[in-house]
């Protein structure tokens, strides 16, 4: 499989030697999640000449199935290079079964509710600062809190709950609300035992009078050492792949950056790399993200540096609602991204090894949904059948609001 956006070429791994069109071998490819009925259950075998096996690497990540393993051997001198059916009732001959990638992070493995609403833990400020440069709309925050005298910890791609200070207008105890985590396990300060949020104050307008959030504009205006209440984790759905060499696609607007950060930082911050040994980032991974106006770009120093220091591996698209336009004339958000993209990105999906990531507002959901259509379509494939068998294989990922 070839990925083209990148500028390098990304080449499907088999056990001995190189293919070549040529290739007299035959491949047989071991499957998990494919077919129909029982056989979605069941490891699967399924032996194809060269010629045919991109199209059945193809057809298998479409459908959603895991790929563990593609061995090859010889054929003997004369042999026919007829595959046997790959349809829903045959069985290909046994192989080896050596893993290609890393498993997958297991769900069981992830700390979830440690801290309740009725026993939160309890975490003290250490950091809040802005996140926005002058010109932005809106009100924006990078807060940080100690967890160091507790047992809460976390990954990349969970959430914690906030309980705001005060009571509601019944007298009763603000209810929580929940945040993404934009820090890695291991911290901002990659030493541990802190999590940090990004959090945008929310304001809306009743009765000719503006509102504020009640725990956004709590936690926006905290000061360092004021006490928190805090619950979690919680959160299956966002978790990072852990093979080395994926393909990740991340689509943000606004405060949906908050998990891609954590993600970022994993794969290319050189002090959480060192903390890592066993995962250090080689696949790609595209950043399209959306905000109203330039000054309202979240971690964009880290960013570029990122662009800078990994230009084969990170790939970063904006969408700047107010000062750009799209092919009609209108604002441009980040489906109209999508929408220019949608090939490439298409193309990246059909690699059994990419994930996408969908954070922030859910009005954008719609037209990326739209997008995906248009280039199945292209390809003579349904998207509606597609999506669900993506997500099934976790390699579609939504977390809007």
């Amino acid at each position: 499989m070839i990925g083209p956006i990148f500028g390098t070429v990304v080449r499907m791994r088999v056990s001995t030697g190189k293919a070549t069109q040529s290739d007299g071998r035959m491949f047989t490819v071991v499957v998990e999640g494919f077919g129909v009925g029982l056989q979605r259950r069941a490891e699967r075998r399924l032996t194809v000449p060269f010629g045919q096996l991109q199209r059945l690497m193809q057809t298998i990540a479409l459908q959603g199935g895991q790929i563990r393993a593609i061995n090859a051997e010889e054929l003997p001198a004369g042999s026919a290079t007829q595959a046997p059916s790959t349809d829903a009732g045959s069985e290909a001959p046994a192989a080896s079964t050596t893993p290609a990638r890393k498993a997958p992070v297991s769900h069981a493995d992830v700390p979830v509710n440690l801290y309740k609403p009725k026993d939160p833990f309890i975490g003290t400020v250490i950091g809040n600062y802005s996140l926005l440069t002058e010109g932005a709309i809106g009100r924006v925050n990078h807060i940080t809190f100690d967890l160091s005298e507790g047992n809460l910890h976390y990954v990349e791609g969970q959430s914690i709950g906030i309980i705001p200070d005060g009571e509601d207008a019944n007298g009763k105890p603000h209810k929580l609300r929940l945040y993404s985590i934009a820090s890695t396990r291991h911290g901002d300060n990659c030493e541990g035992g802190t999590v940090s949020l990004c959090v945008r104050q929310l304001q809306y307008e009743k009765d000719g009078s503006i509102i504020n959030g009640v725990c956004s504009t709590f936690l926006c205006d905290i000061e360092p050492g004021a006490k928190v209440k805090i619950t979690g984790p919680v959160g299956k759905e966002m978790l990072l792949p852990a093979d080395e060499e994926a393909n990740v696609i991340m689509l943000a607007t606004g405060t949906g950056i908050a998990p891609m950060r954590a993600y970022l930082r994993r794969m290319f911050e050189p002090t959480e790399r060192a903390k890592n040994p066993d995962y250090q980032f080689r696949g790609k991974a595209w950043l399209i993200m959306g905000v109203p106006k330039t000054p309202n770009l979240l971690y964009e120093d880290d960013l570029q540096r990122y662009l800078a220091e990994f230009p084969e591996n990170f790939r970063y698209t904006k969408a700047i609602s107010r000062e750009e336009q799209n092919p009609s004339g209108g604002r441009m958000y980040i489906q109209d991204r999508v929408t220019e993209h949608a090939d490439e990105i298409f193309s990246l999906i059909e690699d059994p090894k990419t994930h996408v990531y969908m954070c922030g507002l859910r009005g954008m959901e719609p037209g990326i949904d739209e997008a995906m259509t248009a280039a199945a379509a292209a390809k003579d494939l349904n998207w509606s059948e597609l999506r669900p068998q993506l997500k099934k294989a976790d390699r579609w990922h939504v977390e809007t609001y």
